[in-house]
């Protein structure tokens, strides 16, 4: 595999890793006007796919041009 691509996967690995983690940890957004509460409740589910590309590009990049 070429190096300039694996210099690529790495990055947007570490980025889609970061962003992931940094969407699943980030609180639940709550609105308050007056007496009336508005919560919105946070839902993991794309975090959880942010993360597992992040992986993929990773494990793609460190063992995608190794041969058998």
């Amino acid at each position: 595999m070429n190096k300039s691509v694996k210099t690529i996967l790495i990055i947007v690995g570490v980025g889609l890793l970061a962003y992931g983690i940094y969407t699943m940890i980030i609180p639940e957004t709550q609105l308050s006007i007056g007496d009336l509460d508005i919560v919105t409740q946070q839902d993991n589910t794309n975090a959880y796919i942010t993360i597992g590309l992040g992986l993929v590009a990773l494990l793609i990049s460190f063992f995608g041009g190794k041969k058998v």
